[in-house]
């Protein structure tokens, strides 16, 4: 091994020790508990099915009552674990621009009766052409994207949705308390490129761009193909009666007629879509009501202009019959390079799935039977902290594939793979967990005593289109009177 490539392989094993010192000074109680089980899950032999088995890990040293107790009652410092994830090596585009997406994923719990806070998750592939509300707790998560095609992303923040929470609004000031924690650790300077958030047809985005106007930032997030936006205001004529009008023709999306000429039109060759053909309309903008999201504004409302984007391919890799994608994004006068670099900087938006299914089928974000909303929080961030560990050990990770698994070169691992070497890292990184006290098992309940404690259970909230919050009524507990003879 050469004097460059050791070098080059002991910083990336120093930036991975200083986060474990950090993640370990982010736990202020039972930390650790709590650093051991991360140990567990990230050096597991497979997934992870329950959280009993993780105690069989040879990591964790403790039992596996230790477990349960740091899960439901250990204390994780959040905003110092945002800075800590915040202040880690970044992917960027390439033109140095740092690239973010934001989406929602829900921790579905349609059993948990006695789980307060829970709202209705609108849930898909559960049925053919089937949305089927779930009880369960929403997250809001952010990632920063890599510029290629990847199943990795760096996770940056999470956030839970509370009953009554409206999405654009929490997520904006989610997304300006990121960008602050980005501007003091460094991570963009004046003079940077504006960050770029990319978000799904489930965010208002003229809303989102609108609350985060006076950020360096910008906003490019997919419409629903019926949508109707308008043009600008056509001038105003001399000698003419009247309120000027705020907007101009309509641009229908299902209307070819009403779009007229694009202002900017490119062709691209792909590999797995055939021709793309990306076109773009300038200074489009929704015309808005006091209604739903904007119900509780006062005066007149904005006008948001943006650039509409309509993305068509040739076929898709599945087979399935290609169907337009239109994009709106918050910035004016786009170029043909900002058409091409927009459009398939949203196809990068999908790398955030791979993350989640990550997070549920191999790291076990969902599999505990958590009772509370807080132990919840508690276990997502030992999650984030996992794969932010994962990756973090991506240069330093050796393939280990199975006998019948195909080699993949270093640079091309997949978060799954370096799992399975993070055991063989784990010793040369810090280990500030101390070794658990040995004791005796509790007396336990005295013989004879049963639990006598009432279990409360909790509403299911449900937003409704008037902002405000109702809540569905769960089968009572209380027993019916025997019936006597």
């Amino acid at each position: 091994m050469s004097l460059a490539h050791r070098d080059a392989r002991r910083e990336p094993l120093a930036e991975l020790s200083r986060f474990r010192g950090e993640f370990y000074s982010c736990l202020t109680a039972r930390s650790d508990a709590l650093f051991e089980l991360a140990d567990a899950v990230l050096c597991g032999d497979g997934p992870v099915r329950s959280l009993v088995e993780l105690s069989l890990v040879g990591e964790h040293r403790r039992g596996h009552g230790g477990l349960y107790a740091a899960v439901a009652r250990g204390r994780v410092d959040a905003d110092r674990m945002r800075r800590a994830l915040a202040s880690v090596s970044l992917p960027r585009a390439l033109d140095g621009r740092l690239v973010l997406a934001v989406d929602v994923t829900c921790w579905l719990r349609p059993d948990a009766h006695t789980s307060p806070q829970r709202i209705l998750c609108h849930t898909y592939g559960r049925g053919k052409d089937q949305h089927i509300p779930v009880p369960g707790w929403p997250y809001s998560i952010v990632c920063a994207l890599e510029p290629g095609r990847s199943s990795w992303t760096a996770p940056l923040d999470a956030l839970r949705l509370a009953p009554g929470d409206d999405a654009a609004t929490v997520t904006a000031r989610q997304l300006r308390e990121l960008l602050e924690r980005l501007i003091a650790t460094g991570q963009w300077q004046s003079g940077d490129p504006d960050v770029l958030v990319i978000a799904d047809a489930g965010y208002d985005a003229p809303r989102l761009a609108h609350l985060l106007r006076d950020l360096p930032l910008q906003v490019l997030a997919r419409m629903r193909s019926d949508r109707v936006l308008r043009r600008p205001a056509p001038p105003r004529q001399p000698h003419t009666m009247g309120r000027p009008p705020r907007h101009g023709g309509e641009f229908v999306f299902g209307q070819p007629a009403t779009w007229g000429t694009p202002d900017t039109a490119t062709v691209a060759d792909t590999r797995l879509y055939g021709t793309a053909t990306a076109r773009s309309w300038d200074r489009l903008h929704p015309k808005l009501t006091h209604r739903s999201s904007w119900a509780a504004a006062d005066g007149a409302l904005p006008v948001v202009e943006g650039t509409v984007i309509r993305l068509d391919v040739d076929h898709l890799p599945s087979g399935a019959t290609p169907k337009p994608v239109w994009l709106w994004w918050s910035g004016t006068g786009a170029t043909e390079a900002d058409t091409d670099r927009l459009w398939q900087a949203y196809l990068r938006r999908f790398d955030i799935e791979h993350t989640f299914r990550l997070f549920k089928q191999t790291l076990g974000w969902t599999c505990p039977k958590i009772r509370t909303p807080e132990a919840a929080d508690r276990w997502t961030w030992l999650i984030l902290a996992v794969y932010t560990q994962l990756r973090l050990a991506r240069p330093l990770a050796a393939d280990r594939h199975r006998p019948w698994e195909k080699p993949t070169p270093s640079h091309r691992l997949t978060p799954a793979r370096v799992r399975r070497d993070f055991r063989h890292i784990r010793p040369k990184t810090a280990c500030p967990a101390r070794a658990p006290k040995p004791t005796r098992p509790g007396p336990g309940r005295p013989p004879g005593r049963k639990n006598t404690r009432p279990t409360p259970r909790h509403d299911v909230h449900t937003p409704n289109k008037t902002g405000t919050t109702t809540s569905l009524k769960t089968k009572s507990t209380t027993p019916r009177p025997r019936r006597t003879s």
